[in-house]
């Protein structure tokens, strides 16, 4: 049935030659699934990558144009025992919830049972089965036969199901040892049940899946939280824009239909579709996703907006720049789904332990057995010691130790505006021990700002403003929005090269060079103060003022540094900007190394020297000229407004004004990674010390279970403190 479906809606061209499918696996439950899935298909001609999102259960397939049948990935998946579907989140989400309520269900009749079970145990278990008649003790083991066998049945079809699957695959995987437990624990009872034995197990077998279960549904529900974040950005996402078809007529399209140089329109409560400028009108936007501050901000003409803002007051009239799959919401999505199949060596250490999990646990359960009989125990006490190991040896926290980390490491990344780009970028970034920054763009905010705007007065810079709304000189721009401008003036003209100029009130009106404006001598004043400002004057008949224009830094740059340098970790500054500007950047910042006027060649350079000297460097740059240097860092991050090869090459993107997110990647990839070693030594610690107990006999199937379930648990708790938030 799955070999018939048209897979042309859902294959996306990734370019390069390189088609990309996304497809939804029912069946992934660990580590050692998600390799196996990988290797296979990875070893298909022409597939040039198959990664596997445990968070949601996604398989990301790209392979060369024209070459394969989509339709085979879903034969091969299911010759491994998996069920596939194109990927559409919202079926995903269903599919996901309905099988979060089915663990619930399942969890509740087993406990249900194994309370009962437990109360006919007491009597059985206690000095007062000493007093009892042997045809009393097999009424009480076969009342829990009557209880556990049905409630079993049920309670543990996903354990069943899986392993049968694997096995009818030619494969195994950690739930057939689980399931092998069950059902030895389950028949043994029942044959101690027949030869009118004192003791049966029926509450071990039922407890023994309730620990299980609760253990499978506390993980589902933590990647479902995770899987919160990349919903909250599809929730972003409008399906529709009002487009106008004509000057005066508009109609409600799909997004996807809309194109670049489209005119939108933006009505309030609505949510932008698409990337691009505003034309007209005048709002307050809700962008936080964008610009990381969650008060609302004025968009007016000239204004950026982004796919997911919402319009809170005015209508907007926005030219599109970019739409659908090209938005920066859309590329932000990308980014987090790569940072949620992230793979490290640590996960890639996990994987090959869990692979060899079967193998191994199978011929220790085995050899135990023969042990105890060979030692002179009961067959019967053999299998039930056997059944201890295989249940207890479960590599439920092995297969959880990395994954879990990784995703709740993620999750709080993007919650403080950074996004993942690379499988190890958190092992990397959390190594380092210098940071090396641009300047332009970087240290300072990506757009032009009025630096002397106090000096000036309010109706003069107001009047600036309005004028400055008739040129496209960033120049202007940065004084139309200091002044918060939205209403051009009438009759102005434009005189190229010189500025703009007109008449207001009976006077002539300028804005544009010191020279058209006869303001020479107060433009020199200023440069003198502030050498790397641009300048640009304004006259108003015989008033004339001079804007100095330049790049501010971010607001809390000066923070960060310090804060960066309290925590051992040296920062410099290597700019290809003018020596007195990387100075002056320099003295602000309390920077104390720096180089100006550096090429890329020479960039990569100093990186090199310094990997040489034995520093891990963590290079932040955003322009064209620092891609080169990205790519030679030890880890590399980049602003949201970067260009898109330096984003493609760095190892994480942050959002927003604020230099913050630098910070935070450091603080949450050292604690994730603190995290990832601590879970490796729990699992392993735990295996050193359960194995030999259980095969020693001590503990029993009951036990095993509770111990089994803790460790992952335990795993899963130790994951979450990554999301745990320190103050600069």
């Amino acid at each position: 049935m799955q070999a018939d479906i048209d897979f042309s809606h859902y294959l996306r061209d990734t370019g390069a030659g390189l088609v990309h499918l996304d497809l939804a696996v029912e069946g992934i439950n660990c580590a050692g699934c998600m390799a196996k899935i990988e290797r296979n298909l990875s070893s298909i001609p022409d597939v040039t990558s198959a990664r596997v999102n445990l968070t949601d259960s996604r398989l990301a397939l790209e392979w060369k144009a024209g070459t394969l049948d989509p339709a085979l990935f879903v034969t091969r998946l299911a010759e491994l025992g998996y069920k596939a579907h194109p990927f559409q989140r919202d079926a995903a989400e269903m599919r996901e919830a309905q099988r979060s309520q089915g663990l619930l269900r399942r969890l509740g009749v087993a406990a249900f049972a194994a309370m009962n079970v437990m109360m006919l145990s007491i009597p059985v278990w206690s000095g007062i089965g000493s007093d009892m008649l042997p045809e009393q003790r097999d009424f009480f083991h076969w009342l829990s036969a009557l209880i556990v066998l049905p409630a079993a049945a049920y309670s543990a079809q996903p354990f069943f199901a899986s392993a049968w699957t694997a096995l009818r695959s030619r494969g195994v995987n950690m739930d057939v040892p689980i399931s092998i437990g069950i059902f030895l624990a389950l028949a043994i009872s029942v044959v101690e049940t027949v030869n009118h034995a004192e003791h049966a197990y029926f509450d071990a077998a039922i407890m023994l899946i309730a620990f299980l279960l609760a253990g499978r549904y506390l993980d589902q529900n933590m990647r479902r939280r995770t899987r919160a974040f990349a919903g909250n950005l599809a929730a972003l996402k409008a399906e529709t824009a009002t487009k106008f078809v004509s000057p005066t007529e508009i109609r409600t399209v799909p997004a996807a239909a809309i194109k670049p140089n489209d005119m939108v329109l933006l009505r309030p409560g609505e949510r932008c579709a698409v990337d691009g400028n505003v034309i007209e009108g005048r709002s307050e936007v809700d962008q936080s996703l964008i610009t990381g501050e969650t008060l609302p901000v004025t968009a007016t003409p000239g204004s950026a907006v982004f796919a997911g803002t919402l319009v809170r007051s005015g209508t907007l009239r926005v030219r599109v720049a970019a739409a659908s799959g090209d938005t920066l919401l859309a590329e932000i999505t990308r980014l987090l789904d790569q940072a949620l199949q992230a793979r490290s060596r640590y996960l890639r250490l996990a994987e090959r332990a869990s692979r060899l999990y079967a193998p191994v646990v199978h011929a220790t359960a085995f050899l135990t057995m023969l042990g105890w009989l060979a030692y002179g125990a009961t067959f019967h006490d053999s299998i039930v010691t056997a059944i201890a190991v295989l249940i207890i040896t479960c590599p439920c926290a092995l297969g959880l130790a990395i994954p879990a980390v990784q995703t709740v490491a993620s999750g709080a990344l993007f919650g403080s505006g950074v996004l993942l780009n690379a499988g190890d970028a958190i092992e990397r970034i959390a190594e380092v021990d210098r940071v090396i920054f641009d300047k332009t763009g970087t240290l300072t905010l990506p757009e032009l700002d009025v630096a002397n705007l106090a000096s000036i007065p309010t109706e003069t810079v107001k009047l600036a403003g309005r004028l400055a709304l008739s040129s496209r000189h960033p120049v202007a721009a940065a004084v139309a929005r200091a002044a918060g401008a939205s209403a051009p003036l009438p009759d102005i003209a434009e005189e190229p090269g010189q500025g703009v100029h007109g008449t207001w009130q009976g006077q002539s009106i300028r804005l544009g060079r010191p020279s058209f404006c006869n303001a020479d001598d107060l433009a020199n004043e200023i440069l003198c103060q502030d050498p790397e400002a641009s300048v640009v004057a304004f006259s108003h008949g015989e008033t004339r003022f001079v804007f100095a224009v330049r790049q501010q830094m971010r607001p809390d740059a000066a923070e960060v540094i310090a804060a960066l340098e309290r925590r051992g970790i040296a920062v410099e500054i290597v700019s290809g900007d003018r020596e007195p500007a990387v100075r002056r950047a320099a003295a602000t910042l309390g920077i104390h190394e720096w180089r100006a006027e550096v090429s890329p060649v020479d960039k990569i350079a100093r990186i090199e020297e310094l990997a040489r000297q034995g520093c891990k460097v963590l290079m932040v740059g955003d322009g064209l000229n620092d891609a080169p240097a990205l790519a030679a860092a030890h880890a590399s991050m980049s602003p949201v407004t970067a260009t898109h090869l330096s984003q493609a090459v760095a190892d994480a993107v942050f959002l927003g004004e604020r230099l913050a997110p630098v910070l935070t990647a450091i603080r949450v990839s050292r604690k994730a990674l603190r995290l990832m070693q601590q879970n490796l030594w729990l699992a392993v610690i735990y295996n050193v010390f359960a194995v030999p107990v259980a095969i020693l006999g001590v503990v029993t199937p009951l036990i095993a279970a509770a111990a089994m379930s803790g460790s992952s648990v335990l795993v899963m708790l130790n994951a979450l403190r990554a999301r745990a938030k320190e103050a600069i």
